[in-house]
């Protein structure tokens, strides 16, 4: 496909842009620079292509649904950087998407050794119409369940998800060499981190994990979602392991009386991220869940604000519970932020030590990420907190 002059300067940009922020390998950066993002966007202005920002692609604009969605372009490279692609890779990737991502692996280890597949007739459709048409014709297009992957042309030397993914299928296991990567945003306790885990024979483990947010695979029905006030402005997001009596909650927080407020001895400056606290909770605390608060809910000053209202780490007990908070103070101008915790219900107090506890323990070692193993169900778990779900079992540690 010819690429004008313009297309390929913002596709520059934008790599530039991404390279200014993060160390990016080279090959994955020759790819960027390569592959043109906007053939893959059919409708989307040119300028618009080459944003650092995800984009969702209709059918036409009288379509509800949406066709396809394009991920954050960085997103992309950070993931690509997890995979560690080599010339020659047998690739598999859940979640065709626009089709863009499958060119960029094409790039890395050749166009015949990549599979992408979607469970969407339109998006396989979409994603089978771009490739052709940008040059990538040797990439093969399944339409099936991703969770199933696609045994035919297993085992497959990299396996990398574009979808959210609460469960590691048994299935993947199956198609995935020894020695093999895995990469994916997994789903646990509310959050989503993009992992990086390599096949050790009967387990996967972790050298690296991101913050990242994608669309959840169709197929996983391990989370659930409890609203907390007959408006449904305010939500608590849990798994299916973990044991929530919203009637409890809800009653708990409409109530009457004001929250406590409990400050941790952490501060933040304004672009620094808490979502480590979340992480570090996660590794071994089962009453962790994430709440979310509408704008709606914020406006109307019914509760107070949790530290991210659309998505806050929050410890849950019965009818009690206590979430993140920020507030802001002038005693340290480069740090003019502190964490705490607001706690509600009986044992509200209780939990918001414990989390001030979690927050205190990431403010130790603030870049710390933890070794994630995980290991089929059937096969057990490596020693220490376990997080179970039906296929797989997940253990962290710092």
């Amino acid at each position: 496909m010819s690429q004008t002059p313009t297309a390929a300067r913002l596709r520059n940009r934008l790599v530039d842009a991404i390279l200014s922020e993060r160390a990016v390998p080279s090959d994955v950066e020759r790819a960027m620079r390569t592959v043109p993002r906007d053939a893959f966007l059919p409708g989307i202005e040119l300028e618009n292509a080459y944003t650092d920002q995800a984009v969702t692609i209709k059918d036409n604009p009288g379509q509800p649904l949406p066709l396809s969605c394009a991920s954050v372009p960085s997103v992309v490279a950070m993931m690509l950087d997890q995979l560690a692609t080599r010339p020659g890779d047998k690739v598999l990737e859940v979640g065709a998407g626009t089709g863009y991502n499958a060119a960029l692996l094409a790039e890395l280890v050749g166009g015949d050794n990549v599979t992408t597949v979607d469970i969407d007739s339109d998006v396989a459709l979409h994603a089978r119409t771009t490739l052709n048409a940008a040059g990538y014709d040797s990439v093969t297009v399944i339409e099936r369940n991703g969770l199933l992957g696609v045994h035919e042309y297993a085992p497959y030397d990299r396996i990398i998800a574009t979808v959210g993914v609460w469960d590691i299928p048994a299935t993947w296991w199956e198609q995935l060499v020894d020695g093999g990567r895995l990469v994916l945003p997994l789903r646990w306790r509310g959050q989503t981190r993009s992992v990086a885990l390599t096949r050790r024979g009967d387990e996967l483990v972790s050298d690296g994990m991101e913050l990242c947010g994608f669309v959840p695979i169709i197929g996983q029905n391990g989370e659930k979602t409890a609203p907390l006030n007959s408006a449904n402005t305010i939500r608590v997001h849990y798994d299916q392991d973990q044991d929530v009596d919203s009637d409890a909650l809800a009653g708990t927080l409409l109530a009457d009386e004001p929250a406590d407020h409990f400050l941790s001895a952490q501060r933040i400056g304004g672009e620094e991220s808490f979502d480590g606290v979340w992480l570090r909770a996660t590794a071994g605390d089962d009453r962790v869940c994430r709440l979310e608060v509408t704008p709606e809910a914020v406006e109307q000053d019914l509760i107070r604000r949790p530290a991210a209202p659309g998505r806050s780490p929050v410890l849950v007990d019965g009818g009690s519970l206590a979430y993140l908070t920020v507030t802001r103070e002038g005693a340290d101008p480069d740090r003019p932020f502190r964490l705490g915790a607001a706690a509600y219900g009986p044992r509200g107090e209780e939990l918001a030590h414990d989390l001030i506890a979690h927050i205190e323990a990431w403010g130790a070692a603030r870049l710390a990420v933890p070794r994630m193993a995980v290991t089929l169900s059937a096969a057990g778990a490596a020693p220490g907190h376990v997080i179970g779900k039906p296929e797989s079992r997940i253990t962290l540690a710092y």
